[in-house]
């Protein structure tokens, strides 16, 4: 079925489809018993806890595809078992200019420069207020295009006060590669006192949430200590790895059509090995200590099988949802199934 739904979407260009595929999603969540229903089929129980929640199921929707928490009831019941919103930013914001989403269709693949496009926090929360289901949320923060990263701590902790009430968990985005200089807060002194900040602040409340943050797949191994070692010293819960990456590797296009797309991150099946690397390090440089959320090229099971095999606890997918539609969130749990029986 979703073969047929996918041919429809993939005539019209990737935001186009986006916006029809909300629509769509929108008009069922609203219809009288179809998260019932669509839970009755699609409900997939293969539980795991961890950081002190209670997932009913491994495979989450990744940050990027539900930015402003307007579908993530009817996401849930397509059969996920948690599902990140974001990235959301204090101020609402229109992001970079179209076209700013490209498929690269042979290679299953898409690139990206959307520049943290939403409508800003507010929003975001209005819409939280309203959730149906029971439905494990990750609240996906980010900083203002505008705000310089001198001053991004306040961004993050407005978001952080703000969804508070709203998520299970928080994810911290410093690695995309369409906002500029972001990924400068990935360097060791902005990095310490950013997460410093926010535990601080974490602390402060009535109940600590769990604090993740997302990770850029370009980093070297200097800088993956370095984030490693800044981590476990501020007992941040978990990593999420990993973000788009910036390289063109793995690509069956010419250095010209490259050239003609431009910026922006790529995931999808190129990003597969890379991220899946980058996991490996991570648990073997901590001894393990640090949980990590597999992102980053989950095309299949195998390659859900080959993250956790490497290291990570939970995976989240997003390309791979698009090309492969809801089967593989139940391809990839009978997967882990099967290897934990």
């Amino acid at each position: 079925m979703y073969n047929i739904i996918k041919k429809i979407l993939f005539l019209f260009n990737p935001e186009k489809a986006h916006k029809i595929t909300f629509l769509f999603l929108k008009i069922l969540d609203k219809i009288p018993l179809v998260h019932f229903i669509f839970s009755k089929q699609k409900n997939i129980n293969n539980p795991i806890e961890l950081f002190g929640l209670k997932f009913k199921n491994p495979v989450g929707l990744a940050a990027g595809l539900d930015k402003d928490a307007e579908v993530f009831d009817i996401l849930g019941s397509l059969g996920f078992g948690f599902v990140e919103i974001g990235t959301v930013t204090p101020l609402a914001q229109p992001g970079n200019p179209a076209p700013r989403l490209f498929r690269i269709i042979k290679d299953k693949a898409l690139i990206n420069r959307m520049g943290f496009n939403n409508k800003g926090l507010d929003f975001a929360v209005k819409k939280l207020k309203k959730k149906k289901t029971k439905i494990l949320i990750g609240g996906n923060i980010g900083k203002n295009k505008v705000t310089p990263n001198e001053n991004a701590i306040d961004d993050y902790l407005i978001c952080f006060n703000k969804l508070y009430d709203f998520v299970d968990y928080f994810a911290i985005n410093i690695s995309s590669p369409n906002t500029p200089n972001l990924r400068e807060l990935q360097e060791k002194e902005p990095l310490r006192k950013l997460l410093k900040s926010l535990v601080q602040l974490n602390s402060s409340k009535y109940v600590k949430k769990p604090i993740l943050l997302k990770i850029a797949p370009d980093l070297n191994s200097s800088q993956l200590d370095d984030i490693i070692e800044i981590v476990l010293e501020e007992k941040i819960d978990g990593i999420i790895a990993t973000n788009t990456t910036i390289e063109r590797n793995n690509l069956s296009l010419s250095t010209q059509e490259i050239e003609i797309i431009g910026n922006g991150g790529l995931s999808g099946k190129p990003l597969t090995q890379k991220s899946t690397e980058i996991i490996k390090y991570i648990f073997e440089k901590s001894g393990g200590k640090i949980p990590i959320i597999a992102s980053g090229g989950v095309m299949t099971a195998q390659d859900a099988l080959e993250k956790l095999n490497a290291g990570a606890s939970l995976i989240q997918i997003y390309s791979g949802f698009i090309y492969e539609g809801p089967k593989l969130i139940k391809e990839i749990n009978i997967a882990i199934k099967n290897k934990n029986t």
